[in-house]
């Protein structure tokens, strides 16, 4: 829905995070897009799979550091298993 239009990466992960706040109105929001971009990988930097990721925290995940800390070390776990 937010990456249909034209958009940058950052702002997008922030609208995510925005939506999922008014519609759902929990404690807190944790939201993280990781991307691969077809602009640096066929002009400027010209790396294959050169990804980026970007996050955004709402509520509990912005102001509880342990909150926080828990949930980007979950899914860093989930994104290792991937790589296996």
């Amino acid at each position: 829905m937010f990456s249909k239009r034209l958009q940058i990466q950052e702002r997008m992960t922030q609208q995510i995070a925005e939506f999922i706040n008014a519609v759902l109105d929990p404690l807190g929001i944790g939201v993280v897009v990781e991307a691969i971009h077809l602009c640096s990988m066929i002009r400027g930097v010209k790396k294959q799979q050169a990804s980026m990721t970007t996050s955004a925290m709402l509520g509990a995940f912005r102001t509880r550091a342990s909150t926080r800390v828990e949930f980007l070390e979950n899914i860093s776990r989930g994104a290792e298993k991937l790589k296996l």
